[in-house]
């Protein structure tokens, strides 16, 4: 006989056996004592937790024939045992996902004209109706809003936001939570005892915390585990092999390691995660959710009641997080998340988070605001903590052998022609590599002030060299024992103001004929043809 995965093996045939869902389990069995059976449902909730589960055990509980006191499907009557082994004509319970047209609804039209022929009522179960196309939706609204008495439509879904309002305003909506870790961890202990397999409690507390709130999901994780170590008790780090995890005392000391900036430990780190063949998006994953409980720890009075742990680690959170600030736990956050946003399209995904992790650990990557606020709050913990922070001065000579730097005088008019004139050689002689190339493309410029401007072709060009004003200020101060005032410009607004204030080049040409006008223009435009 084939084997029968643990979520299906283990599905819940009784409201009772529905995990972490008592809310609705406790309206649904009111309903049917009350004879108060509402004609449309919906059940909203993420993967796992029981919708299709519950849909189906309320879809036997109305049509049987032997229901018990407090509301349970008998599950041995001949309409029970029909709905179980899916011959019953009475329960339909359709993919949208895959059966998503109109044509699809037409034929859920034609189906609810006619009776059940055994039973009480007709039951269409729409897993996924968010996927439903506008159409269907329409085709379906009427049918929805005035089905026959012995129709009922449970719709299911785990995107309610994409469900029309017409929709949503026609059913009863009942909303599935996440489950618990610790009722996910005690069910699971459950089904182990039934199948006689054994398995440790923090291996099924980790099973739990991995599933985030589906019980289907840790199912298949502690299935996947059993299968790998079959016949043997799954521990902790048998689990972690598995799933490609790493001990969570990682965490701690790679927390340590980017409050006190050490690279070098932090580098280790991700060495040993990658060597014993851990998983590097996982391993962001679970950090992050490391940071996030340090974060409600450090700034929550009971975090206890938040964090679903045990008390070893919380004690062991609490004494992390009183050596960090919230600022930089925040700021930490915020640079993971987006490194986990990032690290889904790499090819290389080690190299992201080693340039990640230098960065935090560097003193010079960020400087925004949030970043500063994070260093300055770690200051004042170390300050707090009695770590004296110093800074580091270059030791200074003695005021009578210090020496001034010369200062350089101003440029003038004929060191600014000059300027312009070996404009290329100077730029060649003493400028490398790009910074070089991108001043090849300059020309030198002027207008009434005293700047000297790097006119560029393209803004692009314009918004780098502007960032190296100070080196070229330098580097042709030097060279020709004068201090120029350098400005950067585009050649097409440099175009414009010469032509706002002097006219046209034509006009310039034929125009100018008198002799102060154009001893103050050759100044400025020494290269200039001035003839008439």
């Amino acid at each position: 006989m084939s084997y029968t995965a643990l979520y299906r093996k283990f599905r819940p045939n009784t409201f009772s056996g529905v995990v972490g869902q008592e809310h609705i389990v406790k309206t649904l069995k009111n309903q049917m004592q009350t004879k108060r059976i509402s004609h449309a449902y919906l059940f909203c909730g993420t993967r796992g937790t029981g919708k299709t589960s519950t849909a189906k055990i309320f879809a036997r509980a109305i049509n049987c024939l032997h229901l018990t006191e407090d509301g349970e499907p008998c599950n041995v009557c001949s309409m029970c045992e029909a709905i179980l082994a899916g011959r019953s004509v009475n329960v339909m319970e359709i993919d949208a996902a895959s059966n998503n047209s109109v044509e699809n609804i037409r034929e859920i039209r034609e189906e609810v004209k006619y009776p059940p022929t055994e039973g009480i009522y007709k039951v269409f179960i729409i897993d996924e109706v968010h996927m439903l196309s506008g159409s269907a939706f329409n085709a379906l609204l009427k049918t929805l809003e005035e089905p026959p008495a012995h129709v009922i439509f449970i719709l299911a879904t785990t995107d309610p936001q994409k469900v029309p309002v017409t929709i949503l305003s026609r059913c009863q909506r009942f909303d599935f939570r996440r489950i618990t870790t610790e009722d996910i961890a005690n069910t699971l202990a459950g089904y182990l005892q039934t199948e006689g397999l054994f398995a440790t409690t923090d291996a099924l507390h980790y099973v739990a915390q991995l599933a985030d709130g589906s019980l289907r999901d840790s199912l298949s994780i502690l299935d996947q585990c059993l299968a790998f170590f079959s016949g043997e008790e799954v521990t902790l780090e048998k689990v972690q092999e598995v799933v490609g995890a790493v001990d969570k005392s990682v965490f701690f000391d790679m927390t340590e390691a980017l409050s006190k900036k050490d690279a070098q430990k932090a580098m280790e780190l991700i060495e040993k995660i990658l060597f014993d063949g851990r998983d590097v998006k996982q391993f962001i994953s679970e950090f992050l959710e490391h940071l996030r409980n340090l974060l409600i720890t450090a700034t929550v009075a009971q975090p206890q009641r938040i964090l679903d742990l045990s008390a070893e680690n919380t004690e062991r959170l609490q004494a992390q997080a009183n050596t960090l600030s919230a600022e930089e736990l925040t700021y930490w956050i915020g640079r993971f998340s987006t490194l986990q946003n990032d690290i889904k399209y790499a090819a290389n995904t080690r190299i992201l988070l080693e340039v990640e992790i230098l960065r935090l650990c560097s003193q010079w990557a960020d400087k925004d605001v949030t970043a500063l606020a994070a260093r300055l709050a770690g200051l004042e913990r170390k300050v707090a903590q009695g770590v004296s922070v110093v800074q580091t001065i270059p030791t200074q000579q003695p005021k009578q052998t210090q020496q001034k730097p010369k200062k350089r005088p101003p440029a003038l008019e004929e060191d600014k022609q000059n300027l312009q004139k070996n404009w290329h050689t100077l730029c060649n002689a003493h400028f490398e590599g790009s910074l070089k190339g991108m001043l090849s493309q300059v020309e030198i410029g002027f207008k009434e002030d005293d700047f000297v401007y790097l006119v560029c072709g393209y803004d692009a060009l314009a918004s780098i060299l502007n960032k190296h004003l100070d080196e070229i200020t330098e580097t042709i101060a030097k060279n020709t024992e004068k201090t120029f005032q350098f400005q950067t410009i585009v050649k097409e607004a440099y175009d414009q103001w010469r032509e706002t204030m002097y006219g046209k080049e034509e006009e310039l040409q034929n125009g100018m004929s008198d002799p102060e006008f154009e001893s103050l223009m050759s100044g400025y435009f020494p290269e200039a043809d001035m003839e008439p």
